[in-house]
């Protein structure tokens, strides 16, 4: 078992490896994405990613991030063991997280800590910010030609054109290889780059308009109700 905290910078890539034993990543600032065979989970501020032993990822890092990490042995498992998931970390959760991360906490301290840390794990609300990888070369490319450019909105009709599959197909594609329709797969990536423009540093207003809201009100509507948080909360001070 082991504990620490630290911080990246901006663009820094940790390499793909893997753990012997269960992860959690709290993030305190910025925004953290853990990639791995199957697709990428992402968190921000007030979020955590809980990462099972054994499994192959990279982290990449936007913004200044901090983060703290808790490590659980194979046999403890307060979340799921299957894949990785994304928690929400905030109030007792996170100050439990950033106690427990402490350097030179004696032991029975630390035990006593991580015993709560546990207990608040099987309770923690999952906030599932997941950006699948698409197997289908169809689906991939359709999704190429949206991240590519998200300040265009792009019907159905024209990416399938593009993509070479028929709009039933490609619909059928996103439902069975993404679990969710077209209009749903695109908020979450368009949520998932203004996490990033957020961080960075642009204006509500500038994200807005690079990840294809029409207004800022709107996006404001929308990335508060799928993040839980204002997009302030993500903004560079």
């Amino acid at each position: 078992m082991s504990e620490n905290r630290h911080r990246h910078h901006p663009g820094e890539v940790i390499a793909r490896h893997r753990h012997d034993d269960h992860q959690l990543i709290h993030v305190g600032g910025g925004v953290l994405a853990v990639h791995t065979d199957h697709g990428a989970w992402v968190a921000g501020a007030g979020r955590a990613i809980w990462i099972p032993a054994a499994t192959w990822h990279e982290h990449r890092v936007y913004g200044h991030a901090e983060v703290h990490t808790l490590h659980f042995p194979t046999e403890e498992a307060p979340l799921p063991a299957g894949s990785p998931t994304v928690i929400a970390a905030t109030g007792l959760l996170r100050e439990l997280v950033t106690a427990a991360t402490e350097p030179g906490l004696p032991a029975s301290e630390l035990r006593r800590l991580r015993a709560v840390v546990h207990d608040r794990l099987r309770r923690a609300h999952v906030t599932p910010l997941n950006l699948p990888r698409a197997r289908d070369p169809r689906l991939a490319h359709a999704c190429r030609l949206v991240t590519d450019d998200l300040s265009r909105p792009r019907t159905m009709a024209w990416l399938a054109r593009r993509a070479g599959a028929g709009e039933r197909t490609l619909a059928r594609l996103f439902r069975a290889e993404f679990g969710t329709t077209y209009p749903q797969w695109r908020t979450t990536i368009r949520v998932f780059h203004a996490m990033v423009e957020l961080t960075a540093g642009a204006t509500v207003t500038q994200t807005a308009h690079r990840c294809g809201w029409a207004t800022p009100s709107a996006f404001v509507d929308v990335f508060t109700r799928t993040m839980g948080q204002t997009p302030g909360a993500y903004r560079l001070e």
